[in-house]
């Protein structure tokens, strides 16, 4: 999909590795001015440059989405640098693979926190800024499949996501007023230099088999759902929640 959005600015948090890379990239390519959020300011930097390098626009900030004073201070610097934010891609997030009966407190309240909290107090902060500027804006927050069903040995990683495509319906619901939109992008099994090695086992093999498509997602498979809700091709859908997945979603087993 093809989207145009210059003049626009872009928050991406988790934007030091993996999909929030990549979605920054995305947009950077597609004309947006991208503030690249993270706790590594070294990695943003260096992805900063590579973007800039590609005739893009970024500038990297550290933000600590566990931190409401580093959430206000980072949102603020990014408005104050650029005008008004168009577009939040709420995408930090941490997982842990364990069975439930082993998750520690600590562990639940890590993945909770960071997943749900965090994100609630990311597009809260933005949200005022655009309600403020009265220019309405795209709030994406990115949950998974596993927020729509149960898998086993993920159960605060699956909860977190369900109570993030519930805040994301909650805040569509309430800031529509403002034209504000919140939509979720859910994604299913995406491969990443993460996970390669466990796809290409025994264990990832049977996974493999229940997606009906029969294959990973990739990074580029998100690229569509992204830019129809980053832009204005989806003024008129606000609390939907688009699975990318390869139809896993309707396979029961």
């Amino acid at each position: 999909m093809h989207a145009d959005l210059r003049g626009k600015l872009a928050v991406v948090t988790g934007a030091s590795s993996g999909l929030g890379r990549h979605f920054a990239r995305v947009l950077a390519r597609s004309g947006a001015t991208v503030v690249l959020g993270a706790r590594r300011l070294d990695a943003l930097e260096a992805l900063a440059a590579q973007i800039g390098s590609d005739g893009g626009c970024a500038w990297a900030l550290r933000l600590d989405v566990l931190d409401v004073e580093s959430v206000r201070q980072a949102i603020a610097a990014a408005a104050s640098r650029f005008g008004p934010i168009d577009i939040l891609v709420n995408n930090s997030g941490v997982t842990l693979s364990a069975e439930v009966l082993e998750h520690s407190e600590t562990q639940w309240d890590h993945i909770l926190d960071t997943n749900l909290k965090g994100a609630f107090l990311v597009a809260s902060e933005v949200a005022r800024q655009m309600r403020e500027q009265n220019r309405g804006g795209s709030i994406i927050n990115i949950s998974s499949i596993l927020g729509l069903r149960q898998a086993g040995h993920v159960a605060a990683y699956a909860v977190s996501k369900a109570g993030l495509v519930q805040l994301t319906k909650v805040m569509a619901l309430e800031l529509a007023r403002f034209g504000i939109r919140v939509n979720a992008l859910a994604p299913g099994y995406i491969e990443t230099d993460l996970n390669r090695e466990f796809w290409a086992s025994p264990a990832g093999a049977a996974m493999l088999k229940r997606i009906p498509q029969r294959r990973l997602g990739r990074p580029e498979d998100l690229d569509g759902a992204l830019l129809l809700l980053a832009s204005d091709a989806s003024c008129y859908m606000t609390g939907s929640i688009i699975a990318v997945d390869g139809g896993h979603l309707v396979n029961t087993l």
